[in-house]
């Protein structure tokens, strides 16, 4: 009866304290400056032409299976 005492103790301890835990680290925050930075470099690259379109790559032929002799 002790025993079942404990761990049902010990498991509303465990759940209190992971409800408690924030989901981010204490690092993240926004930051005006970063955000702006990182705009106009999205910006640069959306509107450059650094993109290129695809060779023509060979289109590979089906391959062709022997045909079997008739019985």
């Amino acid at each position: 009866m002790k025993r079942r005492l404990m761990i049902g103790f010990a498991l509303a301890v465990l759940c209190a304290a992971s409800s408690v835990a924030e989901a981010r680290p204490p690092t993240v925050m926004n930051s005006p400056g970063y955000d702006r930075r990182l705009q106009e470099s999205r910006s640069q690259l959306g509107s450059s032409p650094t993109t290129t379109a695809p060779a023509n790559a060979p289109v590979a032929q089906p391959k062709r299976s022997k045909k079997k002799p008739p019985n």
